[in-house]
């Protein structure tokens, strides 16, 4: 058989069942061993452990019960991992959320945060199966960085009121109010609760430098729990405030709903399915450079819906792939789906035997989680590292993040993927360079930059022929540079070749100005060939009109001489 043609050959497309069956069933095909099953539940218990404050936290400082965030990391973290499409992912209740959870919650109430979330489950479920979620590694690096730091100045300003006990009767959602409200309230701040706040933070950090296997979150709440307790300390506790943990999971059941509640919560149900998706898609990622598998997208896209769907039918709330849970599971050496599942089925455990002593936690150490939570999702580094790299990055990512702090997340995902989309478009443009047989000037003549590119002269080239090359994506943001430079030559030669050979894409844009261009060299009597045109881009061309007798075409500039010497 030709080599060329073994080569060439393209792999079949995956069967839908190769697409969307789930991980766990993959692997329990290929044989699970009591080996791996020790290491995966020890690999649970580990998540577990981080996810139990965790998903607490998250929930109170969504407006919500704590019973809500227990409910979701144990049915949606069940059915992210059993059903999804990565190896190591652990869902649950993300600290992402809790903007987007508390706004939705201040403006519907929790039917409204239901209704949205089903809505998104029902998008993301969607999605997954039309294939969508490949297109999710298109949002720019600075678009994701942007807005997480910004969902973390967010959080950390929502616990500022646990985190110094003060009384304040209605806490606004959007950052500017609520940073009013804190300070009107300062009057009411709470010595004994600054402390316990303060105390939960260093031992969470200390531990984390001294002891980073050690579980320190709940360790910081539970040793504040006990101090609370025994010093009769003036704090406030999930038992003062939410009442006693519920030890069992409630009957699946929903609201009643309208259309105009339906039309009310769109907008947020996109934004759930948008922030959902990429904070579950990401944490895949994460977990796949740290192990070195590969997950399938569209199938954990399919998982992250039908766990949201489930979640808020149990009580719960909006739940998506955790970054930090999944790398500790990847680093306690999971193997299998199986360790996210048996993390589920631990917190399941912890409500059904020791729910009541949730009721001794204080708030004000559940906000120190938070305040970790916030300080390490920033991602500080990086923001730094935007800032320098250049103007454009930096442009999308302050827009995306003052954005997400003063407006709203889904309007700044918008915005800084446009921006993002324009920069790149801007930067394709370019990039672009067109070459002839003389020394040219890239660029129009509004904006030369005065760099001269290097002469182009094929072998065949001979003072009868004029050969330009065209270098990079010919698209509708470089039409006005090409077309400067091509319109800026002189006396029209006899035959005139445009050599496409490192032309990856033309669009119709470029193609019909090349037309106008090419019609204004046949008026002249130039014969005009296209040489090296791949089939992809001279199907282009041909649509556009460029074809015989108005164009001939050549494999290469030599060739398109040659054929011309011959024509004459």
């Amino acid at each position: 058989m030709d080599v060329a043609a073994i080569n060439t050959r393209r792999r079949p497309e995956p069967s839908f069942a190769e697409l969307f069956t789930p991980k766990l069933v993959m692997l329990l095909r290929e044989g699970y061993s009591a080996a791996d099953f020790r290491a995966d539940a020890l690999a649970g218990l580990t998540v577990a452990i981080v996810a139990l404050p965790l998903s607490m936290a998250i929930a109170i400082g969504s407006g919500l019960s704590p019973d809500k965030g227990l409910f979701t990391a144990i049915v949606g973290g069940f059915l992210i991992s059993a059903l999804g499409g990565s190896r190591f992912q652990i869902g649950g209740p993300a600290g992402a959320f809790i903007v987007l959870i508390a706004t939705i919650v201040e403006r519907h109430g929790y039917d409204g945060l239901v209704l949205a979330t089903l809505m998104a489950g029902v998008m993301m479920v969607a999605a997954g199966f039309l294939r969508l979620g490949t297109y999710i590694k298109y949002i720019p690096f600075p678009v994701t960085v942007g807005f997480t730091a910004g969902i973390a100045v967010i959080i950390f300003a929502s616990q500022l009121k646990e985190l110094l006990g003060l009384d304040i009767a209605h806490e606004p959602a959007a950052l500017l109010p609520k940073l009013d409200a804190i300070w009107t309230g300062l009057g009411t701040l709470k010595p004994s609760t600054v402390a316990l706040s303060l105390f939960a933070i260093a031992t969470i950090v200390g531990l984390r430098r001294l002891r980073p296997r050690w579980p320190g979150m709940l360790i910081a709440v539970g040793v504040t729990a006990g101090l609370a307790a025994v010093f009769h300390l003036d704090v406030a506790t999930i038992g003062s405030k939410f009442g006693e943990v519920p030890r069992t999971l409630p009957l699946p059941s929903l609201p009643s709903f309208e259309l105009a509640m339906m039309r009310a919560v769109l907008p947020d149900a996109i934004a759930i399915a948008l922030l959902g998706s990429i904070e579950s898609l990401l944490s895949a990622v994460v977990a796949d450079g740290m192990s070195g598998r590969k997950h399938r997208s569209n199938c954990e896209l399919v998982a992250q819906g039908a766990a949201n769907i489930t979640s808020v039918m149990f009580g719960g709330m909006c739940a998506t792939g955790t970054i930090a849970r999944t790398a500790t599971n990847v680093r306690a050496g999971a193997r299998t789906p199986v360790a996210g599942i048996l993390h589920a089925v631990y917190i399941l455990l912890f409500m059904l035997v020791a729910a009541p002593l949730a009721a001794y936690i204080p708030l004000a150490s559940l906000g120190g989680v938070l305040a970790v939570v916030a300080w390490n999702m920033a991602e500080k580094e990086e923001f730094a590292s935007l800032l320098r790299t250049s103007w454009g990055d930096a442009t999308v990512l302050m827009a995306t993040f003052l954005l997400t702090i003063f407006e709203d997340l889904t309007v700044a995902i918008g915005v800084g993927v446009t921006l993002g989309a324009f920069l790149f478009l801007h930067r394709m443009a370019e990039a672009v360079e067109i070459e002839g047989g003389g020394s040219m000037i890239a660029g129009d003549e509004a904006d030369t930059t005065g760099v001269t590119r290097t002469a182009y002269k094929p072998q065949a080239f001979d003072g009868g022929a004029m050969v330009y090359r065209i270098s990079g994506a010919f698209f509708f943001g470089a039409t006005a540079a090409v077309s400067a430079v091509l319109d800026r030559i002189g006396t029209h030669p006899k035959v005139f070749v445009l050599d496409f050979t490192d032309v990856p894409l033309v669009d119709t844009t470029a193609a019909k100005a090349l037309e106008a261009f090419v019609h204004k060299l046949n008026h002249s009597g130039t014969q005009v060939y296209f040489a090296g045109a791949r089939q992809s881009v001279r199907r282009t061309l041909l649509f556009a009109g460029l074809r015989k007798p108005l164009v001939n075409y050549a494999a290469t500039a030599d060739d398109a001489v040659l054929q011309s010497r011959v024509a004459q």
